[in-house]
């Protein structure tokens, strides 16, 4: 039995905002940059689990790219930058977010 819709985008939604909201913290400090990156990986995670048509059309040609950056994270813990971090923050975040929050 697959959840409801509204339910995943909930819980994605739940895991990048209080991502953002980490965002606003010292992300010189890798234990704020391994909370950011744990709740990316759990947002992406979730939205996996949309239908497939649903998720194409939320997210269109930048799915590969969330699903990518999860996998990177999961394998090459160690080796994510946290420029990278702060720019997923600052420019990927909200255009991901946006489409899902007018669902």
């Amino acid at each position: 039995m697959s959840r409801p819709t509204e339910g995943i985008l909930s819980d994605a939604l739940t895991h990048l905002q209080t991502m953002q909201a980490y965002g606003g913290r010292d992300l010189d400090d890798q234990l704020v940059i391994d909370a950011i990156c744990m709740r990316l990986s759990a947002g992406i995670e979730t939205l996996a689990t949309l239908d497939a048509e649903l998720r194409e059309s939320l997210f269109g040609n930048n799915w590969p790219l969330m699903w990518g950056r999860c996998n990177r994270i999961a394998r090459g813990y160690l080796l994510v930058d946290s420029a990278i971090v702060y720019q997923t923050l600052k420019y990927d975040i909200p255009t991901i977010v946006a489409p899902m929050r007018s669902t």
